[in-house]
């Protein structure tokens, strides 16, 4: 197919005509920067999938893909293998939820574990996390992680990711059960850490105290779908989904926050702009809703504009956001691509130092081009 090439200077209104081309639109684009510190070209790394919801980098460069109906795809060198390396027998993949999550142990060259996160069926929708060994380009040995968290169609989580101090985190939609969020003998609406292997660190906030489920550790939650740790604070850093009746605004109140152990984020005594005492508040706000579904600090050295910049997937408002950080402290904030792809959910980091998303236009709520959805990857332009 012949490659259309656009280029145009990045807009600072997010929802201006002029910046939106229609998605599908441009196989590559290249984009200067508002500020102008990194000026960048988008390349379609590989297309054809179906909802891609999560990434797993592996040693040797190859990645690997959750698509939500509960195919695990392997790219190799770039290129995707026509057959899924393992299919979940046990997804029930309905609206928002299905395979979702895919993580490779921190250790992974020497155990070869990789951990899928998903929605299957016990007497309803129930959340888990399962565990396998990777050998030979198939996964075997499951090992059941956790299982029986609430789960709904939509408000279903999740990432599972381990944090620099080698647990797994894992967050937990409401599961449309508002109240759940505080309702502490209830993992819904809930940041968990684990061990590896499933069990309970001794050092979780609420271990040993009377009301709370040990595998907490935070609370009060609507549904948060990016996770990421910044680099020297070490400081977690969740997106979340606000309500999409929000005000009558068609949806809004969508969330950053910085996530601490034993803290209460609020929902649904407060959300968005509201705040109650010893109750969190947000870093940031989005409304009208962004439906931020990922979250990623970019720290590799070819897009050198972008170092320590967190990144956020955005479906509903079709961009990726970078917001440049001070520590803790938001400096400013700018809206790429908008429009130019379509529905963005995960995005991350290469280990060939690129800046990687995908689109999620085949989820029932976009409009797919006929490559989509796709992987793509962000690399300079000099």
């Amino acid at each position: 197919m012949e490659k259309i090439l656009l280029t145009f200077v990045f807009c600072l209104a997010a929802f201006s005509s002029a910046c939106e081309p229609p998605a599908g639109l441009a196989e590559n684009v290249s984009v200067e920067a508002g500020q102008g510190e990194q000026k960048f070209r988008v390349e379609t790394f590989v297309s054809g999938l179906e909802v891609p919801w999560g990434f797993a980098w592996l040693p040797n460069g190859d990645l690997l893909v959750t698509e939500r109906p509960g195919r695990v795809r392997l790219v190799e060198k770039g290129v995707l293998r026509a057959e899924p390396v393992f299919v979940v027998p046990d997804v029930e993949p309905s609206s928002e939820s299905g395979l979702m999550d895919i993580s490779a142990h921190p250790n992974f060259a020497s155990n070869n574990f990789i951990y899928l996160a998903y929605a299957y069926n016990k007497d309803g929708k129930r959340d888990k996390v399962v565990r396998y060994k990777y050998v030979g380009g198939k996964l075997t040995e499951p090992k059941t992680i956790i299982e029986d968290m609430p789960s709904a169609p939509n408000h279903a989580g999740m990432r599972a990711r381990f944090g620099p101090d080698g647990k797994l985190y894992i967050t937990v939609g409401d599961a449309t059960d508002w109240e759940d969020a505080q309702d502490n003998m209830s993992l819904a609406g809930k940041t968990l850490r684990l061990n590896e292997d499933g069990t309970v660190p001794q050092d979780n906030p609420f271990v040993g105290k009377q009301g709370y489920r040990p595998e907490i550790f935070s609370t009060g939650h609507r549904n948060a779908q990016g996770l990421a740790w910044q680099s020297g604070s070490g400081l977690m850093f969740q997106t979340e989904h606000g309500p999409s009746g929000f005000e009558g605004k068609g949806g809004g109140a969508d969330e950053v926050n910085i996530v601490e152990p034993g803290k209460n984020y609020g929902w649904p005594t407060i959300y968005g702009t509201r705040t109650k005492a010893g109750l969190e508040s947000p870093l940031l706000e989005y409304t009208p809703a962004c439906a931020p579904a990922s979250g990623a600090f970019y720290n590799g050295s070819q897009l050198p504009g972008f170092k320590g910049n967190f990144f956020l997937g955005c479906l509903r408002s079709k961009r990726l956001v970078r917001v440049i950080l001070d520590g803790r402290k938001v400096v400013r904030q700018e809206d790429l691509l908008v429009g130019t792809f379509g529905r963005i959910r995960e995005v991350g980091e290469g280990p060939d130092g690129y800046l990687y998303s995908s689109t999620s236009n085949r989820d029932g709520r976009g409009s797919p081009a006929k490559e989509d959805d796709r992987i793509m990857r962000i690399v300079p332009v000099k």
